[in-house]
């Protein structure tokens, strides 16, 4: 959902079936007819929806934080996400210490300000490495190989 300055919101809404955003995805900027399931506001009754429970998703907090921060932030916060997801893929970290990646990360790099795409491009390239050498043991809790648990 959209919510624009005027207060009205937009939604995209769809069955849950992950055939509709891979189908959206390869087609791009097109739809494309799939055998995904079709959203049947006939039968449904309902949408509910709560209160984000921030003790369960850190993430969004932060990502809220980058957003208000500028783009240096956001370009680190997706770098660090990245660079741990795909360490978590490999087996070299545990699932918790991809959050725990993003925050430190986020605390500890400078943010320069960046005029132009070569230099959005090199700042990525930086903050992927510094987690990297994150990971190698160059920082407290994250010494290589996997990790169960966030450092703490």
């Amino acid at each position: 959902m959209v919510e624009y300055a005027d207060g009205s919101v937009l939604a995209q809404l769809g069955a849950p079936d992950m055939r509709t955003p891979i189908a959206h995805a390869l087609a791009w900027p097109d739809r494309m007819k799939t055998s995904g399931q079709r959203l049947d506001f006939t039968t449904l009754s309902r949408l509910d929806f709560e209160p984000l429970d921030e003790d369960k998703f850190p993430s969004v907090g932060m990502a809220y934080a980058c957003l208000r921060a500028g783009l240096p932030a956001g370009v680190a916060f997706n770098a660090a996400n990245e660079t741990a997801v795909a360490a978590f893929l490999a087996e070299r970290i545990g699932f918790p210490a991809i959050v725990e990646t993003v925050r430190r990360t986020l605390d500890r790099i400078a943010m320069p300000p960046l005029k132009s795409l070569e230099e959005i491009l090199a700042f990525d390239r930086e903050v992927r490495e510094s987690v990297k050498t994150f990971f190698q043991g160059t920082a407290p809790g994250f010494a290589a190989g996997k990790t169960g648990t966030s450092a703490g």
